[in-house]
């Protein structure tokens, strides 16, 4: 057992300290910032591109589809490409991608086109947000957890802020959103090519197999799937509710703006105090029951409801981020980068699929619907958890310090 009594926090858990990092990684968190930004950017503007494009929502919906379907499908081959080229070339193939793809997007003059477009924007994202996890956990100082709790960080950021971006360009033209993103990743580009050293080749190439194979072991698995359902609940209350909330792109702005400030402030803060007390198994319970619970108010509200438990939602949906992420890099025996692009590419599937079936249920039934089918996907995440408890006993083998066993956290001098 480590000597780092229970009360320290994440940031001191380590000699230097989280926010001690080597200028690379800050370059790479920024782009992963970015990067994040373009999930929620699109949240305010969707009434508007429907309008503009007139399109009707189960179409608008399709930028979520189409943007999470390639970056899942691209989370194969991830691996396979930066144990190749390197992972610097990877993070700026993907960089020059969103790049290329977000300025075309302001572009379009159809919603075909701007699904089209969002699609290969999700190519490049797969590309830098897998390799930057693996960038941030092998550059960073104060090991892996320190590591992960910065990149969800950078997570909490970029969703909190995108909807505010999205608002407030959003409010001059539904245009300038896209190119606004595609601005910032260009700075991010120019960043990692001047202060991010590449990180050495692996010594083994990564087969292209891999990620496929390692969800073969029963904890990954678990994990993986459980984040599917788990995504599914996140990705209803984020692309369907703007549908719902009846405000201007202002207004949708800052309510997702304060909800994602409760992602980033749960994931950096509230997640690893309540892992170390209770444990990563029984945090993703609690997360998944607290979000159901959220879900189950937005369908029986009315609008101050509507908008009250879909900030208060961030809190669980930051949580589960954390904890879902940690327990798919340390339950099983698979090199970092192969395990996330296994549980990545098992867990986008349901970010692909939420929003267009949300949509679609509204059509044919009502608004509530939708929230209804996602607290019963987060009862059916609870019930995969139950069911194959003993394929995470890896992650249960915590002591008072959150020390897992693969990866311990270094004893504080």
């Amino acid at each position: 057992m480590h000597a780092t009594p229970p009360a320290t926090p994440p940031a001191t858990a380590s000699g230097g300290g989280i926010l001690r990092q080597p200028m690379s990684v800050w370059a790479t968190a920024f782009a992963a910032v970015v990067a994040f930004m373009g999930i929620g950017l699109v949240d305010p503007i969707l009434p508007a591109i429907a309008e503009n494009l007139r399109a009707t929502p189960n179409q608008v919906s399709l930028l979520f589809t189409s943007y999470f379907l390639i970056t899942a499908v691209a989370m194969l081959v991830t691996g396979w490409v930066s144990s190749r080229i390197g992972g610097k070339r990877t993070l700026m193939i993907g960089l020059a991608l969103v790049v290329l793809f977000a300025a075309l997007a302001g572009t379009s003059d159809t919603v075909g086109a701007l699904v089209g477009f969002r699609a290969g924007w999700g190519l490049g994202n797969a590309l830098f947000v897998a390799t930057a996890l693996a960038v941030i956990v092998g550059a960073a100082s104060g090991g892996a957890e320190s590591a992960i709790i910065l990149y969800e960080a950078a997570l909490g950021l970029g969703i909190s802020m995108g909807p505010l971006v999205g608002a407030l360009l959003g409010d001059l033209d539904w245009r300038y959103p896209f190119f606004g993103t595609a601005a910032l990743m260009a700075v991010g580009f120019l960043l990692i090519t001047t202060l991010l050293k590449a990180p050495p080749k692996p010594a083994v190439p990564t087969p292209l197999s891999a990620p496929i194979r390692a969800l073969r072991h029963g904890g990954l698995s678990t994990t993986a799937f459980t984040a599917l359902f788990y995504n599914y609940a996140f990705f209803t209350v984020l692309a369907f509710t703007p549908f719902v909330l009846d405000m201007d792109a202002h207004g949708i702005g800052f309510v997702f703006f304060g909800w994602g400030v409760l992602v980033a402030l749960s994931s950096v803060f509230a997640a690893p105090v309540l892992q170390r007390r209770f444990g990563t198994v029984r945090v993703m319970h609690a997360g998944l029951v607290l979000l159901a619970l959220f879900q189950l108010g937005i369908a029986v509200s009315g609008h101050a409801g509507i908008v009250a438990f879909t900030i208060l939602s961030g809190v669980p949906i930051g949580m589960n981020n954390t904890a879902f992420t940690e327990a798919a890099m340390e339950v099983s025996d698979n090199p970092r980068p192969v395990a996330s692009a296994g549980y990545n590419f098992v867990r986008w599937l349901g970010g692909a699929l939420a929003p267009y079936i949300a949509t679609k249920v509204a059509e044919h039934t009502n608004d509530s619907m939708p929230y209804v089918i996602g607290a019963a996907c987060c009862a059916v995440a609870v019930a995969i958890l139950l069911v194959r408890r003993r394929h995470l006993a890896p992650l249960e083998r915590v002591d008072i310090d959150h020390t897992f066993q693969e990866s311990p956290l270094p004893t504080q001098a």
